[in-house]
């Protein structure tokens, strides 16, 4: 997400008006002028979704435990960068911050000049941890895919009688043939055994 801070849009959600006003002074002062501030955390997640803003910006003063599981599941759910900030906090509130998603989790630091490095920082965290679930999705996926041609290639070796070299060239060729991924044709010969024979899965 390397924009230009004027073109990002940020949402800053804060029930005090005198903290939400630092927030907001730490962003201008940086260049950022495409905010909303939200006041009232009541019904959040229809506002974000209205807005769709770039970057969230949490203040929570000091909440109570209800209050930062709300903002952790909301973390869950809206898939962008978050800076989080808090007047006090423990442990296991921080621990439940990383796992919730929150980029940037900030202790005892709202200060109009840190403003922007924590934004900043929450951004390029939010994207080093999404090109890495992107990755490890595509790791799954391809595994996936393994297993599922190693099951047909089986099949094909039973069934026919062929190396695991020719079971292993027919799905390529077929695959190729229809235009389509040699795991969906296996997908789909594994569907039909099953169908054909299921006492063989």
């Amino acid at each position: 997400m390397k924009v230009h801070p004027v073109t990002l849009s940020i949402l800053v959600i804060d029930e005090n008006r005198i903290r939400a006003s630092v927030i907001e002074a730490g962003l201008r002062d940086a260049g950022y002028d495409r905010l909303t501030v939200v006041h009232d955390v009541n019904g959040i997640a229809r506002r974000i979704a209205e807005l769709e803003p770039d970057v969230i910006v949490i203040d929570l003063g000091n909440p109570n435990r209800d209050m930062l599981e709300n903002m952790f599941q909301l973390s869950r759910i809206v898939k962008r960068p978050i800076a989080m900030f808090v007047d006090q906090s423990d442990q296991a509130s921080i621990e439940a911050a990383v796992d919730a998603g929150v980029s940037a989790y900030v202790v005892d630091g709202l200060k109009q000049e840190r403003v922007k490095p924590i934004l900043d920082m929450a951004i390029s965290r939010f994207n080093a941890f999404s090109k890495m679930a992107r990755e490890l999705d595509e790791v799954r996926s391809e595994l996936e895919s393994r297993k599922v041609i190693d099951r047909a290639k089986g099949i094909l070796m039973r069934t026919r009688g062929l190396s695991e070299a020719d079971a292993y060239a027919l799905l390529r060729k077929t695959a190729m043939n229809q235009n389509r991924k040699m795991s969906e044709i296996a997908e789909s010969l594994i569907t039909a055994a099953g169908l054909l024979a299921p006492e063989e899965e």
